[in-house]
């Protein structure tokens, strides 16, 4: 079944693609459960779970708790027609399904997909270790990958990390939330930057979080008074803010704002968490990052590899010099089962500068896809949208003029099996209905310059009079 020049991973995803496409019913789908396919297809389990799991990012499947999951057919016309549930449930329910189009992804590792940096290195460490590879009981991640985590954030012999202050585990969202139990931050307060990304905002309300919302200005900081003001009115217990590049706007806040923001934050003793997993796509990598402002006792640094890998490496990371005991204890009782040979990989490009060296040329294709998308959109939406070009990241954030009903042109996009993320998603409170994200890391093969066209005479449909 799997091609010599992929992944597992990517040869069961397609088989499960193909399966669910298959569905010629109205009705829910039972899939097979993990063990069925691990038997089945002869791969482990965690790679049929990769699988699953990112299925139902997609919106392709669900899973029900001590059922299993179910796959959506694929020709349920009405959740096309933008009838019914949230803007968010109607874009989970249409991306990605056959011959819908999504204008506003954040997969900036499309661009390089098919390089095979990681697959490379894989196939190298499958020749060194031609047997199965037996690292033994490792519950926060492969010590290699670990240690190179460490070297890579270490700055200096004064703020330098340990591989056992940094801890893997499945994605990005699990370790937030590993954060969110391990300091016990149910009901208390958290304070985001914003605009958030979604998934990242409904996780911390799942977890019966406060989000407290600091909207960005023009240039994309943060307006000092305004912050000084929430942290005055709320008992803000941690703050989770971009490392150097906002990852919807892809702005990248001045230098100055950056430190004042540092020097507040210290000054009122809040835990910081850093999210780094769009730090490393900032066209300019040499910005100074935040947390060589924030006060090291009170900094917990958040990343990831899918952005910059791919959906092969989706593994999140968290590096904290506290709570040791706490963390192990999370992990423990967990035992996260993520496959050695991929973990050491990654280890094995951070440490021999071939990550560096990818990472190089994922910025220069972004910032020229860039280029050509914002050449686009003024060619297409200029009449109809406003915006700044990005410093880094993947999507471009416009603001649509007043008096333009974004809800209204996310339906008859949908409609037209185009789907856009409206800016209201990116708030809790209601903030940026007047905006919307567009994507540049696409697939370019699609015809853009139409697709472009057809956003702009949604927008023009849907003014209000």
């Amino acid at each position: 079944m799997k091609d010599k020049n992929d992944f597992a991973y990517q040869a069961v995803y397609r088989y499960l693609v193909r399966l669910i496409n298959e569905v010629q019913t109205d009705s829910t789908l039972k899939m097979p459960s993990l063990r069925q396919l691990a038997r089945r297809l002869r791969v482990s389990i965690s790679t049929i779970q990769s699988a699953y799991s990112l299925l139902e990012q997609e919106g392709r499947i669900c899973s029900v708790p001590k059922s299993g999951y179910y796959a959506l057919p694929a020709s349920c016309e009405e959740t096309l027609t933008g009838e019914g549930g949230s803007v968010l449930d109607r874009l989970y329910h249409n991306v990605r399904r056959p011959g819908v189009n999504m204008l506003s992804g954040d997969e900036p590792s499309l661009l390089l997909a098919s390089q095979g940096v990681l697959l490379g290195t894989e196939r190298e460490l499958v020749r060194q270790y031609p047997q199965r590879l037996d690292t033994g009981f490792q519950p926060f991640g492969d010590m290699e990958l670990r240690s190179a985590l460490a070297a890579r954030y270490t700055h200096d012999a004064q703020d330098c990390w340990h591989a056992e202050q940094v801890y893997i585990g499945p994605d990005l969202l699990g370790m937030l939330k590993a954060v969110v139990h391990t300091l016990r931050l149910a009901g208390s307060c958290v304070l985001v930057e914003s605009p958030c990304h979604w998934t990242q905002l409904r996780l911390l309300q799942s977890l019966q979080v406060q989000v407290v919302e600091m909207p960005l200005d023009d240039d994309g900081g943060v307006r000092l008074a305004e912050l000084d003001q929430l942290l005055t009115e709320h008992s803000i217990s941690l703050a989770i803010l971009s490392s150097r590049l906002n990852p919807v706007r892809g702005s990248v806040a001045p230098l100055h704002n950056r430190q004042a923001m540092a020097h507040q934050l210290n000054r009122q003793q809040i835990w910081v968490l850093e999210n780094d997993s769009h730090g490393e796509l900032a066209f300019e990598p040499r910005d100074t990052c935040l947390r060589e402002w924030i006060d090291p006792q009170r900094l917990l640094i958040l990343g990831s590899f899918d952005k910059l890998l791919g959906p092969e490496a989706p593994y999140g990371y968290l590096l904290c010099r506290h709570f040791e005991p706490l963390w192990q204890d999370y992990f423990l009782l967990r035992a996260f089962d993520l496959p050695p040979v991929r973990q050491k990989a990654i280890a094995r490009l951070c440490s021999s500068g071939r990550m560096d060296q990818h990472l190089t040329e994922l910025r220069g294709l972004l910032e020229a896809r860039m280029q050509v998308m914002g050449q686009l959109m003024d060619q297409h939406l200029g009449r109809w949208v406003r915006f700044e070009m990005p410093r880094g990241g993947s999507g471009i954030w416009a603001e649509t003029q007043q008096g333009v009903d974004l809800r209204q042109v996310f339906d008859t996009l949908l409609a037209r099996r185009l789907v856009i993320a409206p800016g209201e998603l990116f708030s809790l409170s209601g903030l940026h209905r007047q905006y919307l994200r567009i994507g540049y890391a696409l697939d370019w093969h699609q015809d853009v310059p139409k697709m472009l066209e057809t956003v702009g005479e949604a927008i023009r449909l849907s003014q209000i009079r």
